[in-house]
């Protein structure tokens, strides 16, 4: 097994050679595609998400982000944008547990637009939790910490064309050119950007993967807030214990209402064939936290979601705070 996990060093230097000699084919591959967008049609892109988390309780809880407009014409094609709204219920013991499909909510006419920084129209959209529930029949009593709305953005141009989420591609939709159409605020229990932050030590309570222990036993980590004001990260070394020599790795978890939920996904940074990787359990359940005590939480986590190295478990930690 030790021979397995040693093979991982050849293979990151390997791939770190094809993405040195690859990035600028790649880069020249989205320009393309980016400019192959604009000529043929249009697209929403997000300048500055503001908002995008629906606290429980708070009244001016709310979605918001500032969007420009690019087409063939510098923006002046597009006439219209149309603004839909749904609801994803994924919580069902609170609520109907039932999903409210989209329809048009508001048309946002271009002649609001403004100009931005590069002579493209700009326009701001906001929408309140009050505003969202009362339009999918919804009340505050009926959500609850990982529900969420859809917002999608459908441009209308002057030639009765349409464009949105559906006829985007990866490049458009991923951090470079970030324009996705459509966003999934999501409603949240508020955690104080003072709780669960700082140093807090690791000890296994469910071993992982060859009965190990994930970070170590022991072993101090710190925590910081993440992307948004409930997720949470910290780095440290994914099985220390057998000493490769593997550096430290992020591992981000949402505090989603008393739930602790990993993120899908999480590199570790090691492999036996094509990468272990850590997320969400898959039989037991998620671990648990106190919203009014943040001296120590468990995580229950997915260790090697794919069964790279034969088979994953699902482990857990405690975390104590120093």
């Amino acid at each position: 097994m030790m021979k397995k996990f040693a093979k991982y060093l050849l293979g990151t230097t390997l791939l770190g050679a094809l993405l040195v000699f690859s990035g600028c084919e790649d880069g020249d591959k989205v320009f393309d595609e980016i400019q192959a967008n604009v000529q043929r049609g249009a697209v929403l892109r997000t300048i500055n998400l503001i908002s995008n988390e629906l606290p429980i309780g708070q009244a001016d809880a709310g979605f918001e982000v500032e969007l420009e407009v690019q087409d063939q014409e510098n923006g002046n094609l597009v006439q219209t944008v149309e603004v839909y709204v749904g609801f994803r219920d994924n919580t069902e013991e609170v609520g109907p547990g039932t999903n409210v499909e989209e329809s048009l909510f508001d048309t946002v006419d271009s002649s609001t637009f403004t100009i931005g920084e590069f002579g493209l129209p700009r326009f701001s959209y906001a929408i309140t939790l009050a505003e969202m529930l009362s339009f999918v029949g919804r009340s505050e009593s009926d959500i609850t910490g990982g529900d969420q709305f859809e917002i999608r953005f459908e441009l209308v141009l002057t030639d009765g064309r349409r464009f949105s989420f559906a006829d985007n591609s990866g490049t458009l939709t991923g951090s470079f050119f970030s324009s996705p159409f459509l966003y999934t605020p999501t409603v949240v229990c508020p955690i104080g950007e003072d709780q669960f932050v700082g140093d807090y030590v690791v000890n296994q309570v469910v071993p992982g993967i060859f009965a190990s222990n994930t970070w170590g036993d022991g072993t101090t980590v710190t925590l910081m807030i993440g992307e948004t004001s409930t997720q949470r990260v910290f780095e440290a070394v994914y099985l220390p214990d057998f000493g490769i020599g593997n550096g430290p790795r992020a591992f981000a978890f949402d505090l989603v209402c008393g739930s602790v939920n990993p993120l899908p996904g999480q590199a570790s940074g090691l492999q036996c064939s094509a990468g272990i990787t850590l997320g969400p359990p898959v039989e037991a359940a998620p671990g648990t936290y106190d919203p009014a005590d943040d001296s120590v939480f468990n995580i229950v986590l997915r260790d090697d979601e794919s069964d790279d190295c034969g088979g994953g478990v699902d482990a857990e930690v405690r975390l104590t705070k120093l």
